[in-house]
């Protein structure tokens, strides 16, 4: 087994100590202490030498990076499911190998999903702004009304496993017909769940709820803009919480204000964090949460397991756990 003590290795930000103190322990760590990322020339210079990094979404890993990094450079492990922070062919190119972490966060993210679907649909969160702000005076019968959920369409964009851990509790818990648009079928969504896949026309035209659940990409940057939010019932409901680049936040707000789409559930957003005077923050039909699907204790404990491992692995030059191919 290759010797990995003496080996350095920069971690961008504090991640929970069930993976954290095991690289503390094998190899020479330094960690980013700031509450925010490192500012690019402070990581540039921090990577310096460094046979791993560990790196968040916040961080953008590219051919300048990796030069910073030097020729050692073995492994970058991010702290994400998503990698699209990482130029992956640069990184193949180097023989330089990228692990993220799966699987772990599919049933928090479908929960806070959920969570958001159903927060929107039935204005809670206006609801409790009403209530903080001294406005209710008595049981209102014209007041706060939203959407129903049982028995309506849900449209699942990107059936991966996220996806059909929110098909599966709509189906199953609100008896909700599942729609769903991706590249490929998905035979278990069919078979379980009497899913349907169809073009994302479609699924917008007839969708009640709208979740996005899909990789970043060319293909997907910017897909729900104005046009798609045109298409879409007035009642609808839309969710993200894959990546804040799938929506035109501009056209988003315009839907919502206009009432084109009844309500949205983001949490995720384009830029991230939003400017604080971004009007979509004083929409009353919109809840912003701030990039907490996955913060559950086992969720991101899971996470900092497995980027430790993805870690470790690339520094001895084994096979990572979770790699990212190009």
């Amino acid at each position: 087994m290759t010797e990995i003590s003496s080996m350095r290795v920069f971690v961008t930000r504090r991640i929970p100590a069930a993976g954290l103190d095991r690289i503390v322990a094998a190899c020479r760590a330094e960690i980013w202490d700031g509450p925010l990322p490192p500012p690019r020339d402070v990581l540039l210079e921090k990577v310096a030498g460094c046979h791993g990094i560990v790196t968040l979404l916040t961080e953008t890993v590219d051919a300048r990076l990796m030069d910073a990094a030097g020729p050692q450079l073995r492994v970058i492990s991010n702290f994400a499911v998503g990698y699209n922070n990482i130029d992956i062919a640069e990184a193949t190119r180097r023989g330089i190998r990228v692990g993220n972490t799966p699987d772990v966060l599919t049933e928090a993210t479908a929960d806070m999903a959920f969570a958001l679907l159903i927060s929107a649909a039935r204005r809670i969160v206006e609801g409790q702004r009403y209530v903080l702000d001294g406005h209710w005076k008595t049981w209102e019968p014209l007041g706060h009304i939203g959407q129903d959920l049982s028995g309506k369409t849900i449209g699942i964009v990107g059936m991966g496993r996220i996806g059909f851990a929110l098909a599966r509790r709509c189906f199953g818990g609100w008896q909700m017909r599942v729609l769903y648009h991706d590249r490929q079928p998905c035979e278990q969504a069919d078979r379980e769940l009497a899913a349907r896949q169809v073009d994302f026309e479609t699924l917008l035209a007839e969708s009640d709820f709208v979740s996005v659940h899909t990789d970043l990409n060319d293909a997907t940057r910017g897909m729900f803009d104005a046009t798609a939010f045109a298409r879409m019932k007035s009642s609808a409901v839309f969710v993200n919480t894959a990546r804040g680049s799938i929506h035109n936040q501009r056209d988003l707000h315009d839907a919502l204000r206009d009432g084109r789409i009844f309500a949205a559930g983001l949490d995720v957003t384009d830029p991230e964090p939003p400017d604080a005077d971004d009007p979509l923050l004083r929409l009353p039909n919109c809840i912003v949460a701030p990039h907490i699907a996955s913060a559950t204790v086992s969720s991101r404990s899971g996470m900092a397991e497995i980027a430790a491992d993805n870690l470790l692995a690339g520094l001895r030059g084994d096979t990572l756990r979770c790699r990212v191919h190009d």
